[in-house]
C-alpha cells in the first residue's frame, strides 16, 4: 500500500465510520477499486487500525462527557450515594454493552476477516439492513431520553451491535436502530452509539496492530498517515451527524445504501469488481 492509497482509505474511514452507511463496507469497496486484496492480513489489519483515528476523534469530541462518566463510574464504586447517577450508570452501560461484541468478535475473528470480506456480503447487507433502519424510524416512539437509559437498553443495543460485524450493516446504523426500537430519541441513540464504539473499535484496532505493522503488513508510514487522516475527517463528521440526527431521520441514508448495494451487485455480475 502506498501513501496515496492510505490517504484515500483514511478519508473513507473518517467519512463513514459514524454515518449509518458501513465504514467496513465502504473500505472493502475502496480497497477493491484501489487494487488491494480485501482478504490480505495486512490490509484487513490496516482497516481495523485506522478506525482508532476515528475513535480518538470521538474521545476528544466527547472528552467532557467521557471524563464525567469515568469519574462518576469510579466514584460510584466507593460511594453508594453516587450509584444512581446517570454518569455511574452510563459507565456500566458501556461496559455491559461492549461485552457481546467482544466475545462474538473474538470467537468469529477468522470468519470476519476472511469469509465475510466479500463484496457480495457487503452489497446484500447494505440493502437488507436498510429495511431495519426504516422500520426502526417508523416504529421507534422516541419518547425516552438519556436519563431514561437502563441496563436492558445497553444489553440489547450491545447485542445488535454484533450484527455490524457483517460488513455492509454499519455499526452506527445497527446501534442507532436498536436504540430507536427501544423507544430512545434519535440523539440519545446516537450518543449511546458513539460511547459504545470507543471500547469496541479500540480493542479491534489494538488486536490487529500486529497484522498492519508486522511482516507482510502495510507498514508504519501508511498506517500512521491513514490513521491521522481518519481522525481529522471523523472529527468533522461527528459534529455533522449530531446536528443532522437532531432533526432528520436516519432513513434518509437508505436510498444511498440501496443504490450503492445495487451498483456493487451490478459491478460484480459484470466483472468490473471481484468479490474479494
Amino acid at each position: 500500500m502506498d501513501y496515496f492509497q492510505a490517504v484515500i482509505l483514511g478519508i473513507v474511514e473518517g467519512l463513514t465510520e459514524f454515518l449509518p452507511v458501513s465504514s467496513t463496507g465502504h473500505l472493502t469497496i475502496a480497497e477493491q477499486i484501489l487494487g488491494l486484496s480485501t482478504t490480505n492480513k495486512g490490509v484487513t489489519g490496516f482497516t481495523a487500525v485506522i478506525q482508532m483515528g476515528a475513535i480518538v476523534a470521538v474521545i476528544l469530541y466527547f472528552a467532557k462527557d467521557i471524563w464525567r462518566i469515568v469519574t462518576g463510574w469510579f466514584g460510584g464504586l466507593f460511594k453508594p450515594e453516587l450509584r444512581g447517577t446517570l454518569d455511574h450508570r452510563m459507565g456500566w452501560y458501556v461496559i455491559v454493552g461492549t461485552i457481546p461484541i467482544g466475545i462474538i468478535g473474538f470467537a468469529l475473528r477468522d470468519v470476519i476477516k476472511n469469509d465475510l470480506r466479500s463484496l457480495w456480503v457487503v452489497a446484500v447487507a447494505l440493502i437488507l439492513w436498510s429495511v431495519v433502519m426504516v422500520v426502526a424510524e417508523r416504529r421507534g416512539r422516541q419518547t425516552r431520553h438519556e436519563k431514561d437509559l437502563n441496563l436492558k437498553d445497553a444489553v440489547l443495543v450491545g447485542l445488535i451491535q454484533c450484527v455490524a460485524l457483517v460488513p455492509g450493516v454499519s455499526r452506527s446504523g445497527a446501534t442507532i436502530s436498536g436504540g430507536l426500537l427501544r423507544g430512545l430519541d434519535r440523539v440519545t441513540a446516537t450518543r449511546l452509539s458513539f460511547f459504545l464504539s470507543i471500547p469496541a473499535l479500540l480493542a479491534a484496532g489494538i488486536f490487529e496492530l500486529k497484522d498492519a505493522l508486522g511482516s507482510g503488513g502495510v507498514g508504519l508510514g501508511p498506517t500512521l498517515v491513514g490513521t491521522v487522516v481518519s481522525f481529522v475527517v471523523a472529527y468533522a463528521s461527528i459534529a455533522w451527524l449530531l446536528r443532522f440526527v437532531a432533526g432528520n431521520s436516519i432513513a434518509k441514508f437508505v436510498p444511498y445504501r440501496v443504490v450503492l448495494g445495487v451498483l456493487v451487485i451490478i459491478a460484480l455480475l459484470t466483472g468490473v469488481l471481484s468479490p474479494t
